[in-house]
């Protein structure tokens, strides 16, 4: 628990798309950010309990492939936010559900295409995997699922912070357009740190 924890509160792609979301969008968006994002890291535990990660962690090809596919979308993000006026800040009540949709599938593209991620849960879960206790792959799925699990503890709680700080915000261009900015250079910072990763 105290590890799933760490993990869920670690900056990272995740985290500063569903920060992201809620602070430019609003309430809605964050929420369709997280569960895009927890849809995504499922993917990851699903792949950890089938023992396909392992194909990241031993082909450097695929490893390549998936990392690079990973930073392009990053890099799109980020131009999209840095190419905006501004205007993406948008009161609650005129959110259109069609862009709740976009941003949830955008938030599990992010999740799915960090091959970080993959290596992540197939190095870190067999650490709690108890021989004796039941199938392996059983157990690597109960504990990749607690992560997300905490996660719903954690991840929610920013979501509402986020969204107060976008109320306040919402009138003001000059900060939306800086906020756009910003993580717009977030995004390709982050797409350039999974570019140089090993």
């Amino acid at each position: 628990m105290t590890a799933a924890v760490l993990l869920n509160l670690a900056p990272g792609p995740d985290m500063a798309f569903i920060l992201g979301q809620t602070a430019r969008k609003g309430r809605k968006a964050g929420f369709a950010a997280m569960f895009g994002i927890w849809s995504g890291a499922f993917v990851h535990v699903l792949m950890a309990a089938l023992g396909l990660s392992a194909i990241l962690a031993t082909s450097a090809i695929a490893f390549s492939i998936v990392k690079w596919l990973g930073a392009a979308y990053l890099f799109y993000l980020g131009l999209k936010a840095l190419l905006s006026k501004g205007g993406s800040i948008v009161s609650e009540s005129g959110f259109d559900e069609t862009k709740t949709s976009s941003i949830f599938w955008q938030g599990a593209i992010v999740a799915v295409l960090n091959p970080k991620v993959a290596i992540f849960f197939l190095a870190f879960l067999p650490q709690f995997v108890v021989e004796g206790a039941g199938p392996v792959s059983a157990q690597l799925f109960l504990h990749g699922s607690l992560i997300i699990v905490v996660a719903a503890l954690v991840e929610p709680p920013l979501v509402f912070a986020g969204s107060k700080l976008a109320r306040a915000l919402k009138t003001n261009k000059r900060v939306a357009l800086w906020m756009d900015r910003s993580l717009g250079a977030l995004f390709i910072l982050l797409g350039i740190k999974l570019v140089t990763s090993d």
